[in-house]
């Protein structure tokens, strides 16, 4: 650190120990504790080692991946939860029937969660070390929502504890800097990031990789989600060249059709030379390259998951995958029945900013079935279980790709969505959701 000497008074005067700074948690206080590769784990260590001075502390955030006692769902956890998407560590605590309270938000509207919703009266920020003139950055996720955080705490007259730590990178963009001033404690903390391990694809992501590949022409900007097909299509895409990336999250595919030159950013259209994303999840090796280097840019989701400013990128494909389709072509890609999966996350986001681009198309992804309880299960269904929500609706779908062919429903009536539907069905389910489309009068 070599911060000049004002800011250094600052900083010194408010730097304690974690221990310390954690007594600023009061029952009844809600805290925010962090976005996917950005929490400050070393501050909930220590807000663990308090609980027991604590009641109806709730411990907000989402998509966190590392192991933290707080999220330990086989202990006497007298913590509560509150996300706008579930994670690994959420999940966890659901399956466990412990309470975690959700918020179904657009990601490009989650700063209605940060000031209606989250009100936070403590928040706990990873931030990187700081610069010359006393600024943080909030990292490789914490741009994503910790901008809106920071001024809903400071307009209420909340507390912010910031954990620097020299592992967090000082990524470049927009409303990622904190500064000394802003704090109410400092904690110095060396945390490592744990590797965010994507999963190596197998031969049907890779099936319906190809035909989405297919659809896409080299200058073309993309965003991608989690998950198997998403991974494949994102190795797939070492066949184009010239492409240009906007996403929500980045992620090592990404980084490896950078470092193999096929992103070059320059034929976008909006923000040309950069690659635009709000958070990221990776290897220790794509936080190391985000480091001090402006050929990235960080947005929070107000803006990178706008679907006004996705659509001033050409040619923008989206593509995400889901967890079901029915025959009206709508999707169900964050709960199916009651069980809360993910979230609403950034998906219709960028469906309609990909559609309202020029040249753009969004693609929804499934594996045609699946294998349950030695029982194969049709993925395409004539009607969702209930308690199922629509994450994205029939009026916005566009491209649904399967393992058995790539279909363009945009257009299409009600009867002829349901054949293309049908036609990219899993071949031991076509006969019989034929026959139930007859029966609800869709054919």
């Amino acid at each position: 650190m070599h911060m000049n000497g004002a800011a250094q008074a600052l900083y010194s005067e408010k730097l304690m120990t974690a221990a310390e700074a954690v007594k600023l948690v009061k029952s009844g206080d809600r805290v925010y504790a962090g976005t996917a590769s950005s929490f400050a784990y070393a501050l909930l260590d220590a807000l663990w080692e308090q609980r027991h001075q604590l009641e109806n502390v709730t411990v907000m955030g989402s998509m966190g991946y590392q192991a933290c006692p707080v999220y330990d769902e086989t202990s006497d956890n007298p913590f509560l939860f509150n996300t706008f998407f579930m994670g690994v560590n959420e999940r966890k605590q659901l399956k466990a029937g412990k309470k975690v309270s959700y918020n179904s938000v657009h990601l490009s509207m989650v700063d209605e969660w940060s000031y209606n919703i989250a009100k936070p009266d403590v928040c706990f920020f990873d931030v990187s070390l700081p610069d010359e003139e006393g600024y943080m950055s909030y990292g490789p996720s914490g741009c994503a929502t910790e901008e809106a955080l920071k001024l809903a705490a400071k307009e209420a007259g909340k507390k912010v504890i910031l954990q620097v730590n020299p592992c967090t990178p000082y990524v470049v963009g927009e409303g990622n800097l904190i500064h000394v001033s802003e704090a109410d404690a400092i904690v110095e903390a060396e945390r490592p990031y744990d590797d965010f391990i994507t999963m190596v694809p197998d031969g049907t992501s890779e099936t319906i990789a190809k035909y989405i590949l297919d659809e896409i022409p080299d200058g073309a900007t993309f965003q991608l989600g989690l998950g198997n097909i998403s991974t494949a299509i994102g190795y797939g895409l070492r066949c184009k060249n010239d492409l240009g990336i906007h996403t929500e999250l980045l992620n090592d595919p990404m980084l490896a059709l950078i470092e193999n030159g096929n992103v070059t950013n320059s034929r976008k259209g909006y923000m040309d030379g950069k690659t635009v994303f709000s958070f990221s999840l990776g290897s220790r090796h794509l936080y190391e390259t985000l480091d001090c280097n402006d050929k990235f840019y960080v947005m929070p989701f107000r803006k990178a998951n706008d679907a006004r400013i996705i659509a001033q990128n050409r040619n923008m494909i989206s593509i995400n995958a889901t967890m079901s389709v029915n025959l009206f072509g709508e999707a169900a890609s964050d709960c199916i029945g009651w069980r809360q999966q993910s979230a609403t996350g950034g998906q219709l986001d960028f469906v309609r900013g990909a559609q309202w681009s020029e040249g753009g198309k969004s693609f929804i992804a499934t594996v045609s079935a699946f294998e349950k309880n030695g029982k194969l299960v049709s993925k395409i269904v004539p009607f969702f279980a209930p308690g199922t929500a629509v994450t994205t609706p029939r009026s916005d779908i566009q491209y649904v790709a399967t393992e058995y062919g790539c279909v363009n429903l945009k257009n299409l009536t009600v009867d002829d969505r349901a054949k293309a539907l049908i036609s990219i069905a899993h071949p031991a389910f076509r006969e019989e959701l034929a026959s139930q489309a007859k029966q609800f009068g869709l054919l």
